[in-house]
């Protein structure tokens, strides 16, 4: 299904904010706000048919395409109204900053809290995986292959059972760091993100549910 395909405009009521929306503009995988924007029709159009986001600038007055000058695009995965239809979220993977102060999101400093940072790590892996393995230990563990990769979570694995079985919570953080990071980079030798490992534990909460 298209982005233009995927809203009905006729639903949303741009009358309540004056011809405007607000658009809550969310990072796709790390599900980090990255900025608050508004949109009128034209502009709401225009992003579903460039999948880019555009966006109405109460300042100049008109249409404003992020990344037009500054060339950090918002590349638009998904459009979704509020159950009002009076606001949307706008879900982007970002090309470059999100805030005119060259900053990731326009609301503070920090990036990708929680469990976000599990999104940024993997897309650090896919970049290093394709450096010169003398370089970068993600590009030489990727060069030999899955097999290697599991390897390693397995020592890794054991490294942190041992952090936990006698321990301080300093190592047991750190190694489960090492762990999780050996196996991102197992799950991207597989071609795999860890939203396939996500989906799996949320099909099971919904088969707990049922169960009662």
């Amino acid at each position: 299904m298209t982005l233009a395909a995927s809203i009905d405009i006729s639903q949303i009521d741009f009358k309540k904010g004056d011809g405007l929306i607000p658009a809550v503009v969310q990072d796709a995988d790390t599900l980090q706000v990255l900025t608050l924007a508004y949109m009128d029709e034209a502009a709401l159009r225009e992003t579903l048919d460039s999948g880019q986001a555009t966006f109405f600038s109460r300042s100049r007055g008109g249409r404003w395409r992020k990344g037009e000058t500054s060339g950090d695009f918002l590349n638009v995965v998904s459009v979704t109204p509020d159950c009002d239809g009076d606001a949307v979220v706008v879900k982007v993977r970002p090309v470059g900053n999100a805030c005119h102060m060259n900053r990731i999101s326009c609301f503070g400093d920090e990036d990708a809290p929680g469990v976000g940072r599990i999104a940024r790590l993997e897309r650090t892996i896919h970049v290093r995986a394709q450096a010169d393995p003398n370089d970068s230990w993600t590009a030489r563990l990727m060069a030999q292959g899955p097999k290697r990769a599991a390897q390693k979570v397995g020592e890794e694995g054991v490294e942190t059972a041992l952090a936990g079985a006698a321990g301080d919570n300093a190592e047991l953080a750190s190694e489960a760091a090492d762990l999780i990071y050996h196996l991102l980079v197992l799950l991207h030798a597989r071609n795999m993100v860890f939203q396939d490992v996500l989906v799996v534990l949320a099909k099971r909460a919904e088969a707990a549910k049922d169960d009662g």
